[in-house]
């Protein structure tokens, strides 16, 4: 394959719209996530419409031992990563103390373990090559508390975190890692997390917009991108002189149905 690149969560949403960035400038895709039939449609339009190699792995990366095989099956297959996007994700809306724990804690586990367990081969691999790049799409939501969102918004602060901690031990290797972080994003995952007629969602970008963003900020090498420039603004100049309690009520409003 020609510098190969992952993406998880690529049967739709960011996850897709990654996969077309990536494959317009003529490299390769394997693709992953639950919905095979789903996956292998997407790698077919690819294919067709722009002539590259694509693989389809067909896997719930909350599974045990499912990073792993992932991992064995692509370097079975012979192929080096050259870039890997760790996309796959959910969230889930309510009160953390009414919602099923279990939704919760599978939530921590694509989110957060699912993205460790995946680039810990991959990162080692690269850095023995001395190339790669790693694109988290993380989230706005990492950077405050989210009520009704707790546990997504805590997983989401804990891949930038992370991932920026992450890029400066591999100063000097050859690999980076960027953090994308979106805010609202128009797809499925409002739905899923059941916040589609929040108020958050009203003026939601595309996945395109949001996935090329993120793809530019991957080739700068740099840390993180917030996608949207009045987030930006916000999150920089306007939130840290925001009381605590503002803040909460705010994101809290901001997210009731």
């Amino acid at each position: 394959m020609n510098q190969a690149g992952l993406i998880t969560g690529a049967s739709a949403g960011i996850g897709k719209a990654l996969a077309h960035e990536h494959a317009k400038r003529k490299r390769d895709v394997i693709l992953v996530a639950r919905r095979e039939e789903a996956l292998n449609k997407l790698a077919k339009e690819l294919s067709d419409q722009y002539g590259i190699e694509t693989m389809v792995i067909a896997k719930d990366l909350t599974e045990a031992g499912a990073c792993q095989s992932i991992y064995q099956e692509i370097t079975t297959a012979g192929i080096a990563l050259d870039y890997l996007f760790n996309n796959a994700g959910f969230g889930g809306h309510g009160n953390f103390h009414e919602r099923d724990i279990q939704s919760d804690l599978k939530m921590v586990d694509l989110n957060i373990k699912a993205v460790l367990e995946l680039t810990h081969p991959f990162v080692k691999d690269m850095v023995k090559r001395g190339r790669g790049k790693i694109l988290n799409v993380s989230s706005t939501a990492g950077f405050m508390p989210g009520p009704l969102q707790a546990t997504y918004f805590a997983t989401k602060a804990f891949v930038n975190s992370w991932s920026q901690a992450i890029n400066e031990e591999l100063q000097g290797t050859g690999v980076t890692v960027t953090a994308l972080c979106p805010g609202a994003v128009n797809t499925e995952f409002a739905e899923v997390a059941k916040l589609d007629q929040a108020d958050m969602f009203k003026n939601a970008k595309s996945a395109e917009y949001t996935a090329a963003k993120g793809y530019e900020a991957m080739e700068a090498e740099r840390l993180k991108v917030i996608s949207e420039p009045s987030l930006n603004f916000a999150i920089k100049a306007l939130f840290p002189f925001v009381p605590m309690r503002s803040k909460l009520k705010q994101v809290k409003k901001l997210q009731t149905l």
